[in-house]
């Protein structure tokens, strides 16, 4: 198909304003609506090429995910075995067919993590006033409870309890036959009941925290901290403990409320499957090839691209791009490989300046 613009012309089609016609590269007809991106055209082929895609080709040329699409476009998606859908999509796709597919995966994903954390923390919890796991988790006055929480299974209640919305304490002491006997002295100052976000720490990942019980964790916005790297804890007003590395420029504008600060860290071993989503800036020559060049770069660590933006000015160009990452170490791989190109100045993780967590 050498030019999409006459093949649009022949298949004399009243075009609508909000309408775009763009192409496979086999020439089948994709109707979207004006502004859909390529995420909504791989998720028009078929959801799991929704799922694993990791780029799109325009006409030939590589271009970011969230590229909005014009009449006559020829699409190629690019795909990746394994690769998962990103939260972020959510911030640009515009067909509801794609916002759902992408939905319904992160709560399927959601779903299953709060469950098992829910029953992570009822374990814990359980332990420590010395009762049987099982026989609470089986007995009827569990099952009488559910519907106190509208809760029509275990598997939600512990879902409940994983999303913070109650504790497992609370549960316990409704269902306890024996009511609940507090823990001695010495057992409440060892490290309490540690908690992970389901959201963004992936499946085994922990931080503790000390003294508190039931707490929600997670990880700041602003410097996105990642395994490996001091972090430091902030508590907030109704949303838990906002985590950031110690190296945030905004911590410093939270440290005027001591109180707050709480001291966090680590835990546990990572997982394999453990991925942080890391924005960089890297600053360069204007000239092609770049940014082709920086993906490769960062393919050859084993890293995954989940969004690339653009830009030039005064003979300089300027990428923003967010590179999945297991670790810090994994990090200062990342940022050695792409330092080492030729026009390449500078590699920089980016941060948000933002008013202090409340």
């Amino acid at each position: 198909m050498k030019d999409p613009a006459d093949f649009l012309s022949t298949l004399n089609i009243d075009l609508y304003p909000e309408e775009v016609y763009a192409f496979t590269p086999k020439g089948k007809v994709i109707t979207l609506p004006r502004d859909a991106t390529a995420v909504d055209f791989a998720y028009a082929i078929h959801t799991e090429v929704g799922h694993t895609c990791v780029g799109a080709k325009i006409n030939g040329r590589m271009v970011p995910l969230k590229t909005k699409l014009k009449n006559g476009d020829i699409i190629e998606i690019v795909t990746q075995s394994g690769h998962k859908p990103s939260r972020d999509w959510l911030s640009f796709v515009k067909t509801s067919r794609a916002r759902n597919k992408i939905r319904h995966w992160l709560n399927e994903q959601e779903s299953g993590k709060a469950i098992e954390l829910g029953r992570k923390m009822f374990e814990k919890e359980a332990r420590k006033y010395k009762q049987n796991v099982r026989e609470l988790l089986e007995s009827e006055n569990l099952l009488t409870l559910l519907p106190d929480y509208a809760s029509s299974t275990v598997e939600d209640l512990l879902s409940a309890i994983g999303y913070g919305k109650i504790s497992a304490k609370q549960i316990l002491a409704r269902i306890s036959p024996d009511g609940l006997k507090e823990p001695a002295p010495e057992e409440e100052s060892k490290i309490a009941s540690v908690v992970k976000r389901v959201l963004g720490l992936g499946t085994d990942a922990k931080l503790q925290v000390k003294g508190f019980d039931d707490l929600l964790v997670y990880r700041a916005k602003c410097c996105n901290p990642i395994r490996g790297e001091e972090v430091i804890g902030y508590i907030t007003r109704g949303k838990g403990v906002a985590v950031h590395s110690k190296n945030c420029p905004n911590v410093q504008n939270l440290l005027y409320d001591a109180d707050r600060k709480i001291e966090v860290e680590w835990a546990g071993t990572a997982p394999s499957a453990e991925a942080y989503a890391v924005p960089l800036t890297i600053l360069t020559e204007d000239r092609p090839g770049m940014l082709a060049g920086i993906a490769a770069a960062i393919s050859e660590v084993k890293s995954n691209i989940l969004n690339v933006e653009a830009r030039t000015a005064d003979e300089q160009g300027t990428i923003d791009i967010t590179v999945e990452i297991p670790d810090m170490k994994h990090l200062e791989r990342v940022i050695a490989s792409i330092k080492k190109l030729d026009g390449v100045y500078d590699v920089a993780r980016s941060t948000r300046v933002v008013n202090p967590t409340r």
